[in-house]
């Protein structure tokens, strides 16, 4: 049988050791790991999309303006924003299920104290762009943002391997107040238009 201080030798390195290998693993964890949003978060630091603002100039769904970094951390400081997040842009959900009630909806929601809403998909800022446009989307009515490089959405551990999950926010003045993702990305149910207004 082991001697108790032989145990206590072999026993006592082997804890400094693990606890040694999670002290390290913590502070090794990057800054953009994944936050696993809830209500009552702040949002995200540095929160920043790619966007092409509205231009009648451009108003063709066949010529496009220039994307520009929106600064949603900057803009959104002092204003209530509804986000919803589509895995796709074009695609047959997103186009005729969740997209459609956000645009119906939203002077209802603005008369609920929204100032900005935002739709945000893993397309580039030309996508976004182009959907806005077949969609009859004007004057930054919404924002039609890109989150090409899921920088956001994997902050919130929100994706859906490379593509956005299906998820909507309700961010008062840095504050995240509202925050849902569907279980299954073909529902548009918790993300939805009518979900977020009944929360307003």
């Amino acid at each position: 049988m082991f001697s108790r201080s032989l145990l206590l030798q072999v026993t006592i390195p082997v804890l400094l050791l693990s606890a040694l290998y999670q002290l390290v693993s913590y502070i090794s964890q990057p800054d953009d790991a994944p936050i696993m949003v809830q209500v009552g978060d702040s949002l995200p630091e540095g929160t920043k999309f790619s966007y092409v603002p509205y231009d009648p100039s451009t108003d063709s769904i066949t010529s496009c303006g220039i994307p520009v970094t929106y600064d949603a951390s900057k803009e959104w400081a002092d204003k209530k924003v509804v986000l919803f997040a589509v895995p796709g842009a074009f695609t047959p959900g997103c186009s005729a299920r969740h997209l459609p009630g956000y645009i119906a909806k939203r002077e209802e929601l603005l008369a609920r104290g929204v100032d900005v809403v935002a739709c945000v998909a893993y397309n580039d800022a030309f996508v976004m762009s182009a959907w806005s446009k077949a969609n009859g989307v004007k004057n930054d009515d919404i924002l039609f943002l890109s989150d090409g490089e899921l920088a956001f959405s994997k902050r919130l551990g929100w994706t859906l391997g490379e593509r956005t999950a299906r998820y909507a926010l309700v961010v008062d003045r840095g504050k995240i107040v509202y925050a849902e993702k569907e279980e299954s990305p073909k529902e548009v149910s918790v993300s939805g238009a009518e979900a977020v207004l009944a929360k307003l």
